[in-house]
């Protein structure tokens, strides 16, 4: 085939339909099985951080935007024949060292921090990541499971809190605590509301 630019826009055309072409089925395959484990994933999440419960909070999920807010966080009400026991809180902050963080948060009856697990980040592994692990260690201010975000004044240290910040992570600290806090009024309302 002759060099000519007809040539070789033509071909760059029929191998940008056949990438194209390719990353559609690909899409097409992977789109269930990621949508499959993603859920599986916000179940067992669910599990972890609530209290025990006997109904399928997954199923009787709604969405509330806390006060102040625009952007709404999914609420999970973990109920035991019918009473409320707690509810788990899929919460954000856009406020991480590398943007969006999503946690599940648990709280019970009273609005104490039952448990909480990182569903997605993109922080520094080896800082901003150990926030999977810090907030639930026993050293220092650390531990925020068993606080009550009413009680307990949820800000690092260094902004005049309760919690220490991970070292040399304040901002996936301050991150962290700032998707707690949302998720700790979207519970509230929920209680209002029941």
């Amino acid at each position: 085939m002759k060099s000519s630019l007809l040539n070789m826009v033509l071909s760059l055309g029929i191998i940008t339909i056949i990438a194209a072409a390719l990353l559609a089925g690909v899409y097409t395959i992977t789109q269930k099985p990621i949508e499959e484990a993603q859920l599986n994933k916000q179940t067992e999440a669910v599990s972890a951080v609530t209290p025990q419960f006997n109904n399928n909070p997954v199923a009787e999920m709604v969405e509330i935007t806390p006060e102040g807010e625009t952007t709404p966080v999914k609420v999970f009400p973990a109920k035991m024949d019918g009473q409320l026991v707690g509810a788990a809180v899929e919460s954000y902050s856009l406020a991480g060292f590398s943007g969006e963080i999503r946690l599940m948060y648990g709280f019970d009856a009273d609005g104490n921090i039952t448990g909480y697990e990182v569903m997605s980040h993109a922080e520094t592994p080896g800082l901003g990541a150990k926030m999977g692990e810090w907030f639930r260690s026993p050293e220092g201010n650390r531990n925020v499971i068993g606080l009550n975000p009413a009680t307990t004044n949820m800000t690092v240290k260094k902004d005049g809190g309760d919690i220490d910040a991970i070292t040399a992570a304040t901002i996936t600290s301050r991150a962290f605590l700032d998707a707690l806090t949302r998720a700790s009024k979207a519970y509230g309302q929920l209680k209002e509301a029941n």
